[in-house]
């Protein structure tokens, strides 16, 4: 199948997220595993157990790329998950101090108003 493809993507749906795409093409002739068997015999059990051996490697091969991609978008999702939790943490701690620097300076001003009714009273 020679020529000239075109492929459109399109993120129409969800343009706030990111989208990652993998294609994977494979052209031309594929090399043939024994090149001097032009002739019509029948295969040796150990030539078709090469055969089927090949056939197999090259699910494994593409199980192996699909694992890849797959951990490639798991470490992304558990960077960005760790940036949002460290960055919740952060905002945590902040509210903490302000709130107890809060709290310290209404227990200040409870006292503070007690000793300035004492000093007016007696």
């Amino acid at each position: 199948m020679k020529g000239v493809y075109t492929v459109c993507f399109s993120n129409e749906f969800s343009t706030f997220s990111h989208k990652t795409v993998y294609l994977d093409f494979r052209t031309g002739e594929e090399d043939r595993l024994m090149p001097d068997t032009n002739r019509a015999t029948a295969l040796t059990q150990m030539e078709s157990a090469c055969l089927s051996i090949h056939e197999i490697l090259k699910v494994v091969s593409d199980s192996q790329t699909w694992y890849r991609l797959r951990e490639a978008q798991d470490r992304i999702r558990a960077e960005d998950l760790n940036e949002r939790i460290h960055f919740w943490s952060i905002g945590e701690t902040i509210i903490l101090f302000v709130v107890c620097i809060g709290q310290v300076f209404m227990l200040k001003s409870f006292f503070n108003e007690k000793k300035a009714n004492v000093a007016t009273s007696t």
